[in-house]
């Protein structure tokens, strides 16, 4: 069934290409990290006893993050061998669902009263994602 195949190649090759630029991005942010940050500037921002400068930094990062979420996953491997803790990458991941140019939408839908308890809640809730 030639008909078939080629259109799962086809349907196969768009997705590689949609894929593509997140994680070369990705790939190239790696290649960054790995030529100029040491393992000592990872501890002391990321490490298990990075506090509050740590989390605030996750909490950051995950916020302004974009891009679908498996093209996050080599860079936050390469974090965690370098030496970052397990809080902060829990918190990035969590506080990933916080999304500023969806809060306009979001206020306009609910109110931002909800939006402004919400987005609290979200990075609280994050801190505790990554206590346990």
């Amino acid at each position: 069934m030639p008909d078939k195949a080629s259109a799962a190649l086809k349907s196969s090759s768009n997705i590689f290409l949609n894929i593509l630029m997140p994680l070369s991005l990705v790939f190239a942010f790696m290649l960054i990290l790995n030529l100029l940050l040491k393992p000592v500037h990872i501890v002391k921002f990321l490490g298990t006893k990075s506090g509050i400068k740590g989390f605030v930094l996750s909490a950051t990062a995950g916020i302004i993050s974009m891009g679908h979420i498996y093209a996050w996953y080599p860079l936050l491997k390469e974090l965690r061998e370098k030496g970052a803790g397990l809080f902060p990458i829990a918190v990035f991941l969590y506080c990933r669902a916080v999304k500023p140019f969806l809060l306009l939408i979001m206020i306009s839908y609910f109110g931002w009263q909800y939006v402004i308890i919400l987005t609290v809640l979200t990075v609280l809730g994050s801190i505790a994602i990554g206590y346990f």
